[in-house]
């Protein structure tokens, strides 16, 4: 019996295996690098052992201090969570070496899954249906392929290539790629198959020689081939496909000898016929969906499995239909770069459940979470902040709760994905089955925020009040007057905001009795027809004012009521109404001056580390042509020339760490020949 657990990993994973373990009395041990020594998860572990440092490759990735840090706290047991070293043959090795209980699949199956290449030929054996498989550029006869890395997931290092001029390129990005994030740059090239499913099947083995399937999961809704939206079971299988599917993925559990909690994916055709992708040697990122539609621990059953026990002889049911999407720090006004900060709230309205489910509801909203107020999304780890699950009798109904939950969040301080999340579930596509892994490419639409822009404004004068009835409440005299009161009655309160549709200046006057006279919204610097201050309508809607409090105001637009919770932190305001979020940033009255960006000035989109550079400083450039590449979340981001030049300074060398903002280079641009007189 396992009494003390180490978790060999962070954040939500480890909390959601901390639940388990507490529910069966089980010990906890957590390791932390040091910028999550306050993370939640080390709070709620029994004892935690500092990783000095913060890169993962010092920290978290480090084999020799896990097992160490398993011996100084008296651990009996390893669990490796579902990261990197879940498929670490290595780790496994070495846990077991020292007389710990590995809870995860023998090392020699891990081995053999680990190579993708491999694996897909061992199965192929076993009669696993199979793509074919190109290890070199010169094998590949047809296009497109998908060049993809041999070890690791996760999206990382993978490529489409639709021209064969590309291939070379690609293959050598992914290989830098691969290299950075799972310390092996193998990689090959496998047919890409348009409008494709991706579909996997969550298997369950003992020693005992029992096999369980407890049914499929789709994740077909993935960008930049990273899932964000999963759910059990898909609409495209049929009880005849999900048949043959979990009949593969038994056989491909049973050839590698397989041990534990594990999922195989395949590759659903839009013929019916599917293929093998991977086996993944580890409890997956989307194991909630399962968890939701048929009432099982899986977490539980690693641990049986581990501790020697025999699993049920026949799998339980599935009785629901649930969604999971993943909410990630990324900037969407930044091509969905990751994104950092603090997170000043993070509320979800509506949970019933956190990692786990109760199997006595029909329907429940569950979050997985490694953050809290005040957290600091970083550079180091990956951009998921959280996953929001929701289970109910039939797809439509977890949908709309799904939907619903997400768009009443209060997320503050980080941009994430969430009115990307929303869109996609409420898209008619989505809610009629219709999707596959190029979803996302087809329908751009769903990119947009939530909130119109022509809302930004009404949005800005809900801040407005609500900054404006703050400092009435804190004035130390006359905090009796209304708000913005002025002496001289026709001119209005003014006040500048940085968003997402640029510098908008709010203009909004009121009168004596606090009663809202006029207001607008119109971009910094625009022309107003009136002399005396009056601010353009420009087809502004008619609003009252019915409430403005520190926190919150409610206005009456065209005659509809709508509530604004309004938070404020320094000068920023974090409006959270009816049609949707913004962030918008009180800008100074008097701006300081900022010295003027040369032409051609590159700056750097987020923090991380410059991983390389590509050119020098005085070398010629095309346009287009990569300058360097900056690492961050585990991710690369090149960096390349704007235009045609010379790269006339380049302050930064591999390894330097930068923020947002920072120079990179400066590539001055060709001036035009002038043709002289013949």
């Amino acid at each position: 019996m396992i009494r003390r657990l180490l978790v060999a990993n962070r954040g939500e994973i480890a909390r959601r295996i901390f639940a388990t373990c507490r529910s069966l009395g089980i010990e906890t041990v957590a390791v932390h690098s040091d910028p999550d020594a306050d993370a939640p998860y080390v709070a709620e572990a029994d004892v935690a052992v500092r990783l000095p440092g913060a890169a993962p490759v010092e920290t978290y990735l480090r084999v020799d201090l896990l097992v160490e840090a398993a011996r100084r706290t008296g651990a009996d047991a390893v669990h490796p969570g579902y990261g990197f070293l879940a498929e670490h043959a290595g780790f496994a090795s070495a846990v077991g070496d020292a007389g710990l209980t590995w809870v995860g699949p023998p090392a020699k199956a891990i081995a053999a899954m680990g190579d993708k290449t491999e694996a897909k030929a061992l199965l192929a054996d076993a009669g696993v249906p199979m793509l074919p498989t190109y290890t070199a550029a010169g094998q590949v006869e047809a296009f497109p392929v998908l060049v993809k890395a041999a070890a690791g997931g996760g999206g990382r290092g993978m490529r489409i290539v639709r021209d064969p001029a590309d291939l070379t390129r690609a293959i050598e990005s992914a290989r830098r790629e691969a290299a950075a994030a799972f310390g092996d740059g193998t990689v090959f090239v496998e047919p890409y198959v348009e409008r494709a499913r991706h579909v996997e099947v969550q298997v369950v083995t003992d020693a005992h020689g029992t096999v369980l399937s407890l049914g499929e999961r789709e994740c077909s809704i993935q960008r930049r081939h990273q899932k964000i939206v999963e759910e059990a079971p898909s609409v495209a299988v049929t009880p005849h496909l999900r048949a043959e599917l979990e009949s593969a993925a038994v056989a491909a559990a049973r050839a590698v000898g397989y041990l534990g909690v594990g999922t195989v994916e395949f590759l659903l055709t839009p013929a019916g016929d599917f293929h093998f992708l991977e086996m993944n040697t580890r409890l997956q990122v989307e194991h909630a969906v399962t968890e939701c539609v048929t009432g099982t621990d899986l977490v539980r059953l690693q641990l049986l499995v581990a501790e020697g026990g025999a699993l049920p002889t026949t799998a339980p049911p599935v009785t629901a239909h649930a969604i999971e999407v993943r909410l990630c720090a990324e900037d969407p006004a930044a091509d969905w770069l990751p994104a950092t900060g603090t997170l000043h709230r993070f509320a979800v309205p509506g949970v019933t459940a956190e990692f786990g489910t109760d199997p006595r509801r029909d329907s429940g909203l569950r979050l997985d979470s490694g953050v809290r107020d005040g957290s600091v999304v970083g550079v180091h780890y990956d951009s998921m902040v959280a996953k929001l699950i929701a289970w109910a009798p039939t797809r439509d109904e977890a949908a709309r709760a799904l939907a619903g939950a997400l768009r009443r969040a209060e997320l503050h301080g980080v941009t994430t994905n969430r009115d990307l999340l929303v869109r996609v579930l409420r898209s008619a596509e989505f809610r009629a089955g219709e999707i596959d892994t190029g979803f996302l490419d087809r329908h751009p639409e769903v990119f947009a925020p939530l909130l119109p822009p022509d809302r930004v404004g009404l949005a800005g004068l809900a801040a407005a009040l609500a900054g404006a009835a703050e400092r009435r409440a804190a004035a130390p005299v006359l905090g009796t007057l209304p708000s913005g009161w002025r002496n001289v009655p026709t001119m209005p309160q003014t006040i500048g905001y940085a968003g997402p549709t640029g510098p908008t200046e709010v203009d909004y006057r009121l009168d004596r009795s606090g009663t809202l006279v006029t207001w607008a919204a119109l971009p910094i610097g625009a022309r107003r027809s009136d002399p005396s201050g009056q601010p353009e309508p420009s087809g502004r809607p008619d609003v009252v004012l019915l409430a403005a409090e520190p926190s919150r105001t409610v206005l009456a637009v065209d005659g509809v009521r709508h509530a604004f919770a309004v938070r404020r932190v320094g000068a920023v305001s974090f409006v959270d109404g009816p049609d949707g979020s913004v962030e918008l940033t009180e800008l100074p009255r008097y701006a300081e001056p900022v010295p003027e960006l040369a032409e051609g000035s590159l700056l750097a989109p987020m923090p991380g580390t410059v991983s390389r550079t590509l050119v020098t400083a005085g070398q010629r450039v095309a346009a287009g042509e990569p300058l360097l590449v900056l690492e961050a979340m585990k991710l690369e981001h090149p960096v390349v020339a704007p235009v045609a030049g010379v790269v006339t300074e380049l302050p930064v060398a591999a390894g330097s760490q930068v923020e947002t903002g920072a120079m990179l280079a400066v590539v001055t641009p060709e001036q035009p020949t002038t043709p002289g007189p013949e």
